[in-house]
């Protein structure tokens, strides 16, 4: 794109399925001048991210740090350092992230196994608990919030579930983390990941990791190389801990500014006060959409509050519909994906961007559009 190109962006508020509008102080910390990724100074940040990380995520693991690349880049950590070929692999599928992670675990060579769910209903742990009691797995894997449904998984109930079995418990909190409750200490979750463009107000780039000290164990014992280099923890660690930093790969060295300013705005509001910013616009915008004779998909208490999926009205054109806001409004909403797409839209209400102000200035341009 041209400097000319560049000079006529304007602020789009940016409420689809991510990434999300971005607060002033994180724009300015990732303008500050980039110094060397071995700098002691970038390694004091780079602590203080962890201890960030550590806080925001709800976990005591040792091994907590930002990968380089998408929260796309997070799934294929937790799963290239964990499964070897032929390993088994539960994988609970409710929407197009599952079927995402459904995907990576076969790509290297697990034995996968699939309990499906309808698209906007949560897991069934009770159908969960007869597939662990027919056969023992390596891993247990879901998605917290289900970004291309609105709809959130029960996920400490399915931890409780999978604990006394010994698998792994892996989870998916690319839209969750930063939006609702993510306890991973105390739901037994051994390998979390997520993204910064979505309810940690971040450009997209990075993926926050964590895992627990038995998934550490689990990937020390391994038969077999980690099949992808520039994801491999075993060497990527040896940079992000310990007195003796060991380069791997150049840190995105101002991304990672952009993420230490996101943390301290996330912890300096409080996260139970950010929780409930978040399940506030929800209210707010579900109340304004039902009074346009709108509704939504997802039963109330499956709602995601950052990611609401909304049926569009019988003859209407969707595509139509996003493409005036965006056009004639500077608003951006999603499409629906999969078996949804054409009867959803996907509003976002994530991090930055879960403020009244912005629910009002959306459900003020549908009624301009729709009405």
């Amino acid at each position: 794109m041209s400097i000319n190109l560049l000079d006529s962006l304007t602020e789009t508020l940016l409420m689809g399925p991510g990434p999300a509008c971005v607060p002033p102080a994180v724009y300015q910390a990732i303008a500050k001048p980039t110094i060397g990724h071995l700098d002691p100074r970038f390694i004091a940040i780079m602590d203080e991210i962890k201890a960030r990380l550590q806080q925001v995520m709800q976990t005591r693991n040792r091994l907590t740090l930002p990968i380089s690349g998408t929260g796309s880049a997070g799934m294929e950590t937790a799963f290239v350092n964990l499964v070897e070929h032929g390993d088994r692999v539960l994988i609970l599928k409710n929407g197009v992230f599952g079927m995402r992670m459904v995907d990576v675990a076969q790509r290297l060579g697990a034995e996968v196994d699939v309990i499906e769910f309808e698209w906007g209903t949560p897991v069934d742990v009770e159908k969960v608990k007869v597939q662990l009691a027919s056969r023992s797995y390596k891993i247990v894997a879901v998605v917290h919030a289900e970004t291309s449904t609105g709809a959130m998984n029960p996920v400490a109930e399915i931890g409780a579930a999978v604990k006394p079995t010994g698998a792994l418990y892996l989870v998916d909190a690319v839209t969750s983390l930063g939006g609702i409750p993510v306890e991973t200490d105390a739901w037994g979750i051994d390998v979390i990941y997520s993204g910064t463009q979505k309810c940690l107000s971040c450009p997209p780039g990075l993926a926050p990791v964590s895992f627990s000290d038995r998934a550490v164990e689990t990937l020390r014992a391994r038969r077999t190389k980690v099949p992808n280099w520039y994801l491999d923890l075993t060497m990527i660690v040896d940079y992000w801990q310990g007195a003796k930093r060991a380069y791997h790969h150049t840190a995105p060295i101002n991304m990672l500014y952009a993420i230490d300013a996101a943390l301290e705005a996330i912890l300096e509001e409080g996260l139970e006060a950010v929780f409930a910013r978040h399940a506030e616009t929800h209210r707010r915008l579900v109340a304004g959409l039902e009074a346009m004779g709108l509704s939504m998909p997802v039963a109330p208490a499956s709602r995601l509050p950052m990611l609401n999926a909304v049926r569009v009205p019988e003859g209407v054109d969707e595509a139509a519909v996003r493409s005036r806001l965006l056009k004639e409004f500077d608003i951006e909403i999603g499409a629906g994906l999969g078996p949804l797409a054409g009867k959803i839209w996907r509003i976002g209400l994530m991090g930055h961007t879960a403020r009244a102000q912005n629910v009002d200035r959306l459900l003020d341009a549908l009624k301009k559009i729709l009405f």
